[in-house]
């Protein structure tokens, strides 16, 4: 009697350890905080229901428009104008991104959108450094031990970015690991900020930044050129992939995405993010997957986990489900996204085995 072959069954994403480059945190607010917090301050929502909400929230993003997704952060902004609130949702984002199976994250915000009730840029830091030490503890309280690290965002359409570069210098030896640019990528080149990544680089800072989401090509060179280790999304980096001539055939590369995957700098790719802006048509289409299959260093992120209504595990579920990608390419992505973390060598080194090891196990 032939035995009936017999095939893994898939890996449990929630439990899987994940690693998150890329996600705002005033993109990822608990929508029952949110509420609490405007109307602690007089703030008008769209709804004061967490679920009705959340909803309104995944609706305005799915215009197809960058503009009109980052047209939703008047809300989460408004409220995180004071220590006791950026603390606060400092490190409740940590507690859900421990309970989503992360086990490092970086996350990112920009301290100059906090300062319009008085604090100064300084505090704005220190706040969210407390909260984020807050979580990591409380997290590992409930069983879930997670790293994070903070990344400090100078928005491209303001000239307040070397002063954010002079926060991620002061800070960096107290849990701030690097720098980043974000806010409207049309219009507003990274080498605007010049001076900015100059200073960076002076002070041996890494930075990446965000390129080739809402603009192209030109943008993702431009971010090259001042030193980006790390392209925010990235995906507009498939503009310089030539489709193969015959089927089975090699796609051509150009020169800046040779480049790019030469030097295994990492893509922080964001699928449902992607899409609602317009810079991916779909997850089934999601120029991720053509790039991971071309070897480069694809990683999975969330973007805003509010704004998008998404967590790492519904990321990964949806490149599984809709793109066809295996547990073993999202082991992949797991692992170059461990590689890609600003933390020092031993620690990248330590964190990179946890998480091969921790998708093994639960590969079988």
């Amino acid at each position: 009697m032939t035995a009936t072959p017999t095939h893994p069954s898939p890996v449990d994403l929630a439990a899987a350890p994940k690693v998150l480059l890329h996600d705002h945190l005033d993109g990822g607010l608990r929508p029952a905080t949110l509420v609490e917090l405007a109307d602690g301050i007089g703030h008008t929502l769209p709804s004061t229901d967490p679920d009705e909400l959340a909803a309104w929230f995944v609706a305005s993003a799915e215009s197809g428009s960058l503009v009109r997704y980052l047209e939703t952060f008047a809300h989460t902004v408004a409220v995180l104008q004071t220590a006791e609130a950026v603390e606060r949702v400092a490190a409740e984002a940590v507690l859900d991104l421990a309970a989503d199976g992360v086990v490092h994250a970086e996350i990112r915000y920009a301290p100059e959108l906090c300062t319009e009730g008085g604090l100064s840029l300084e505090a704005v830091v220190e706040a969210g450094q407390a909260g984020f030490a807050r979580g990591v503890r409380e997290a590992a309280e409930a069983g879930h031990r997670i790293g994070v690290g903070t990344l400090i965002d100078a928005m491209r359409q303001t000239d307040n970015h070397v002063a954010a570069a002079r926060l991620a210098v002061r800070y960096r030896d107290a849990g701030v690991v690097g720098f980043d640019i974000a806010g409207p990528e049309a219009g507003f080149p990274a080498s605007r900020q010049a001076e900015a990544f100059d200073l960076l680089r002076a002070e041996h800072v890494p930075f990446t930044v965000h390129a080739g989401e809402a603009a192209g090509l030109d943008s993702v060179e431009d971010a090259l050129s001042v030193g980006a280790l790390r392209l925010g999304h990235g995906v507009r980096v498939a503009d310089d992939v030539v489709a193969a001539d015959a089927p089975g055939g090699t796609p051509q590369l150009g020169r800046v995405a040779t480049w790019i995957r030469d030097r295994r700098i990492p893509l922080e790719a964001s699928p449902t993010s992607n899409v609602q802006t317009g810079a991916a048509p779909s997850i089934a289409a999601h120029p991720s997957t053509l790039l991971k299959d071309l070897g480069f260093a694809v990683t999975v992120n969330t973007d805003n986990r509010l704004v998008s209504g998404t967590t790492m595990t519904k990321e990964m579920t949806l490149l599984r489900e809709q793109a066809g990608w295996s547990d073993a390419d999202l082991a992949l992505a797991s692992v170059a996204a461990a590689e890609a973390t600003f933390l020092p060598l031993p620690a990248r080194e330590e964190l990179v085995l946890r998480v091969r090891d921790g998708w093994a196990a639960l590969a079988g």
